[in-house]
Parts: C-alpha cells; sequence; structure tokens
C-alpha cells in the first residue's frame, strides 16, 4: 500500500477522535522507525499528534496493519490474537479502541 503515511492516518484519526472521544485515557500507536501516533483523550478538547509521550496504553503494531484496522480489513481483536497487535499498559483503554475502528 503506497498511500500509507502517518499524516495521513494522524489526520484520519483525529477526525474520527472528534473533541472527546470517550476514551478517558491516553493511548499511544508505535509503529516502525518509532513513528508515533499519540491519542489524548483526557485532555478537553482531545488532542492527536505525532509526539513520543507515556501513555497510559501502548500499541506496538505496523503501519500496514493499522492501515488494515482502519479499512476494516483486519479486525483489532484477530490481530492482538496472532500476535500482530502488541500492548503495553492499561489493557482497559486497548478495549475502548474498538469505536475508533467502527
Amino acid at each position: 500500500m503506497s498511500d500509507i503515511s502517518l499524516e495521513k492516518f494522524t489526520e484520519e484519526i483525529r477526525a474520527k477522535v472528534g473533541a472527546d472521544s470517550g476514551l478517558k485515557a491516553t493511548i499511544k500507536f508505535v509503529f516502525a522507525d518509532n513513528q508515533v501516533l499519540y491519542i489524548d483523550g483526557e485532555s478537553t478538547p482531545n488532542t492527536v499528534d505525532n509526539t513520543d509521550r507515556p501513555a497510559k496504553c501502548t500499541v506496538k503494531v505496523s503501519l500496514d496493519d493499522f492501515a488494515k484496522m482502519a479499512a476494516k480489513k483486519l479486525d483489532p481483536t484477530t490481530a492482538f490474537m496472532t500476535g500482530k497487535i502488541k500492548i503495553e499498559g492499561d489493557m482497559g483503554v486497548a478495549m475502548r479502541l474498538g469505536k475508533l475502528f467502527s
């Protein structure tokens, strides 16, 4: 997928998160080459950027698999069970992510 870019996904997730995502937590996606997508669901309004800072939940995933989840071509639970996603920190926060991919 040549159209995969961190900037594109940052904009898409920012639009999905909106002013209040309901996450009530911070979450960080870490991709290859230490690229980061950070969602601050505790701030008002919520913010989405590419700053690497501590989060309650960190999700390690390839940008390609993230793209598949965003396009609904890969189920996040299946990705986790098959090792395509690694989660560190608060698993409860990770469980709330489903609405971003629905």
